[in-house]
């Protein structure tokens, strides 16, 4: 039987009162994610996403925990309808299909409350106790320590420079070992650490009536809110200009009611790491997972990669490389 027939048959169990005759399926092209995600329209306007995971990344599993979480903590993220774990399949509700990212091209009063809009939500998880969240913690991803901020920067290494690039493995070797760059990793895993989302990018953003959604969140863990303002405000899949980066930072601030003298600095080396570890992946994804359209977002985080840089010191041999290879 094929696929969409069985997935058909197992959305039938659990929503009985749907007529089969008018129900519809379609595939739904999702990022890099090994998840496979579906729209199933019911007769009417209605519809739901139906979800199919692997049990191979444990995060994957937890998604229904997370989702509840942080419904119960007031973020705003689609309802879940039904879990079926035996056949690892989710059915969540249908937010529509229009992202953050697809209004990059609208004008930026336009834009700007949307932003203004998914900061309020990641800030209500960023501002949840650790008291309140000792529970979900246990079973979470590992937190951002020293060891992950390292080994985003040798993911970039390996696959950015190495395998998309071709740089040589003395020049990589050289550049990997800057001392700057174990400080820097030391530095950040000194700070206190809240939950975050972890891939909070305008594709992992929903909007609908005017408010945005939170998606993708269950790589969730703890570790510095200034990493997902950096992976929104410096997100290759849109520019932003540096008028606009500075006025939503400050929207946050004040929402979030943040006093740290740090911010700037913590902000900034996050910028780094989040635009390292997405340089990767996208050589990654594109050369040995075979999608290659993530090779086409490499020159857009290089250059955003080289200009955070240049506000970091102890990096500028590999700020000079980077400018080698855009050239």
């Amino acid at each position: 039987m094929m696929l969409s027939e069985t997935l058909l048959e197992q959305t039938l169990i659990h929503f009985p009162r749907v007529e089969e005759a008018k129900v519809k399926i379609a595939p739904i092209e999702k990022g890099g994610s090994d998840r496979k995600f579906y729209r199933i329209q019911f007769s009417g306007e209605h519809s739901v996403i139906l979800v199919k995971y692997s049990r191979e990344k444990a995060e994957n599993i937890r998604y229904v925990e997370i989702a509840e979480f942080l419904t119960a903590q007031g973020v705003r993220v689609p309802k879940i309808y039904f879990h079926d774990p035996a056949e690892t399949l989710i059915w969540i509700e249908d937010l529509g299909a229009r992202d953050l990212w697809s209004y990059r091209d609208e004008s930026w009063p336009v834009r700007r409350n949307f932003y203004l809009s998914a900061l309020e939500e990641v800030a209500k998880i960023h501002r949840v106790s650790e008291t309140d969240s000792a529970g979900i913690r246990r079973d979470l991803p590992a937190q951002f320590d020293a060891a992950l901020y390292f080994w985003e920067q040798h993911y970039f290494f390996e696959n950015c420079l190495g395998r998309h690039f071709g740089v040589a493995p003395e020049e990589l070797q050289t550049l990997a070992k800057l001392p700057a760059l174990s400080k820097i990793a030391a530095r950040l895993a000194g700070f206190p650490r809240v939950l975050v989302h972890r891939d909070f990018q305008s594709q992992n953003i929903i909007l609908r009536n005017g408010q945005a959604y939170l998606i993708d969140f269950q790589g969730m863990r703890p570790g510095l809110a200034e990493y997902d303002l950096a992976s929104l405000l410096h997100d290759p899949y849109v520019r932003l200009a540096e008028s606009e980066r500075a006025e939503l930072l400050e929207f946050y601030r004040e929402t979030a009611g943040v006093a740290d003298p740090t911010f700037g600095e913590k902000f900034r080396l996050c910028a780094m790491q989040r635009l390292m570890q997405a340089l990767g992946a996208y050589a990654f994804l594109g050369l040995v997972k075979k999608s290659r359209s993530f090779l086409d977002h490499i020159p857009a985080a290089l250059d955003s990669l080289g200009a955070v840089l240049g506000e970091i010191d102890g990096v500028e041999p590999l700020r000079e490389a980077l400018i080698h290879l855009r050239r």
